[in-house]
Parts: structure tokens; sequence; C-alpha cells
């Protein structure tokens, strides 16, 4: 770990610390701390099973998205088939949001 006295695994002592403040380690991760789940929900305001649920809904936007650009349709069947697929991706993202309002605390 990075700043930490002791090694992570041995338990030893380390012979010099880890500089964690110098410029070049800290810039290229200044971003990552808001891609933690946890700032995220913070940021949010949900709680964790409401979060998940938001999560999978997004998840399954997208899926509905993504459905068209992957599948291409050259019949009337494989049209019908990629609508179907869409809707069904659809259906599970509203059941997730509809999950994450459910299980929202006022």
């Amino acid at each position: 770990m990075v700043g930490a006295v002791f090694c992570h695994l041995c338990g030893g002592r380390r012979s010099e610390p880890v500089n964690a403040g110098s410029p070049a380690s800290v810039r290229p991760l200044e971003w990552a701390h808001h891609l933690e789940f946890h700032s995220i929900k913070e940021r949010i305001g949900l709680p964790t099973s409401a979060m998940v649920a938001f999560l999978l809904g997004i998840a399954c936007a997208l899926g509905a998205v993504l459905v068209g650009f992957i599948f291409s349709a050259n019949t009337v069947l494989d049209w019908q088939a990629v609508q179907v697929w869409r809707i069904q991706w659809l259906l599970g993202a509203a059941a997730s949001f509809l999950a994450g309002i459910l299980l929202k605390r006022n």
C-alpha cells in the first residue's frame, strides 16, 4: 500500500516509506476516487440496494441500445426478433429502476 510503514504481504517494516504526495504519483489517479462505488453512492444519495438496482437498470438500458448495433436485421423476422430483445432489455431496465425507487429510503 502506498505510504504504508509495514509491508501488506509479510508484515515487515519497510526500509523507506513510499512518498504518496509526489506529483507524479498523484496526478494520474486524481479522478479515480470518482469511480468508487462508495463515493458515487454518497453523491447520488441512495442506499446500497437502490444503487445496485440503479446500476443494473443503466446496464439494461445500455443493453437495449447495443442490441440494435450488434444484430443486423435482413428480414422482417430478424427485425421482429431484434425488437423483442430490445423490449426485453427495456423491461429489465424498467423493473430495475422501479426496484431502485421502492428500495430508496425516505
